[in-house]
């Protein structure tokens, strides 16, 4: 079984249930496949779908599911990394309304760096369901958590980061 979880926020994520349906349409997704929708309103056919989970069915769910398919939330992230199970995180972008800025497609891009399974694309999909990989953010490298935090760092105006931290030039 594969979970698809798109976390509880209050954007739709209707680009990956889309992605969701056309790989169940065209048979590249031939097993049972949940998916927690939260407020999308394309609802993926063929899919066992829930709009929220209480927090021990959504446990109950990851713990069967053979992998999971989850939106790239830092909740999630954190989730998902304390568990032993292959999983991909998918970004929402501000471009599709699914966010009000793109800070999941800048931490995907900055975790995609330390090899985390991120899908930029349905064929993403389709790799990792074919041969879906464990990485362990624990398993990361000192000097690739510098460099991780650098790339984040560098994302974001300086001034910025020194007017929350109290800094004046």
């Amino acid at each position: 079984m594969i979970l698809v979880t798109v976390g509880t926020e209050q954007y739709s994520f209707n680009r990956l249930m889309s992605w969701i349906e056309v790989l169940l349409e065209t048979e590249l997704i031939q097993e049972e496949i949940i998916v927690q929708y939260g407020n999308s309103t394309i609802l993926p056919a063929g899919a066992r779908v829930y709009r929220f989970l209480k927090e021990e069915k959504f446990q109950e769910l990851i713990h069967q599911a053979r992998i999971v398919i989850a939106h790239c939330g830092e909740g999630t992230l954190l989730l998902l990394d304390s568990l032993d199970k292959p999983y991909i995180l998918v970004s929402r972008s501000q471009r599709y309304q699914e966010h009000v800025d793109d800070h999941q497609v800048e931490l995907a891009l900055a975790l995609s760096q330390i090899n985390v399974p991120i899908a930029w694309s349905p064929a993403d999909l389709v790799r990792f369901i074919n041969d879906p990989r464990k990485v362990s953010l624990a398993d990361v490298s000192h000097a690739s958590a510098i460099a991780l935090c650098q790339s984040l760092k560098s994302r974001f105006d300086p001034t910025l980061e020194e007017l929350s931290l109290g800094i004046s030039k």
